[in-house]
């Protein structure tokens, strides 16, 4: 189990159910990581998208979002919004991301996530990893499903401002959303930082978190 702030990380696994997920709930954090641990291996899997324009997207975002990263993507074909009567395939995709590496940090969707692919996702996790670390990322929308947190990554303006850019240079195709624009995200950054005494910040759910706050062996 990984332990938080406590050296180098070497494997990140980063899950969506939709192709521009992990950039609008993890992208800030993505970009801290990846400059701070240049080479760092990023195994990424996304449902949803594969073929289609958005797959392109996501490739061209995510190969931004992790600069001078080992970037592993994976984006599938399964239908948008239908993930729950796609169980048996979305969970052979998570344990074949599971076969392919031994993260020291997964960053997934919340499974109090209002969006059904978003939860079910976030369920099938820990079926796959079971002795991991995991960050459950929020996404703003009209559900209103947003929590009270329990982690937070700070973010530099700078990277706060990178992030912004880089999902309005990389995602036209959602730009016509309402909630898709830089007061939103932004918004709530600026939300989580105030909360951790930061300027912006992400903010994770966490649902198991294993201490190693260091052992003493008292004898017999």
């Amino acid at each position: 189990m990984i332990g938080l702030g406590a050296g180098r990380l070497h494997r990140i696994a980063a899950v969506g159910a939709h192709c521009d997920d992990i950039a609008i709930g993890a992208g800030g954090t993505l970009l801290t990581l990846c400059l701070a641990h240049p080479g760092i291996r990023i195994d990424a899997l996304v449902l949803s998208g594969g073929g289609s324009e958005r797959e392109q997207e996501e490739r061209a975002a995510l190969a931004a979002f992790c600069p001078d990263a080992d970037l592993r993507l994976t984006v599938l074909k399964l239908p948008d919004g239908r993930m729950p009567v796609h169980w048996d395939e979305a969970k052979a995709a998570v344990e074949e991301l599971r076969g392919q590496t031994d993260p020291d940090l997964i960053l997934a969707p919340r499974t109090d996530d209002a969006h059904q692919d978003h939860r079910g996702l976030a369920r099938l996790i820990p079926t796959a990893f079971r002795d991991h670390l995991v960050l459950g990322y929020e996404i703003v929308k009209w559900d209103g499903d947003l929590g009270r947190p329990a982690a937070y990554q700070p973010l530099s303006p700078e990277i706060a401002e990178r992030k912004v850019r880089l999902l309005q240079e990389h995602y036209p195709s959602q730009r016509h959303r309402p909630w898709y624009d830089r007061e939103a995200f932004l918004g709530l950054a600026r939300i989580r930082g105030i909360e951790c005494h930061a300027r912006y910040a992400e903010a994770f759910a966490v649902t198991k978190l294993t201490l190693d706050l260091g052992t003493f062996d008292l004898g017999e």
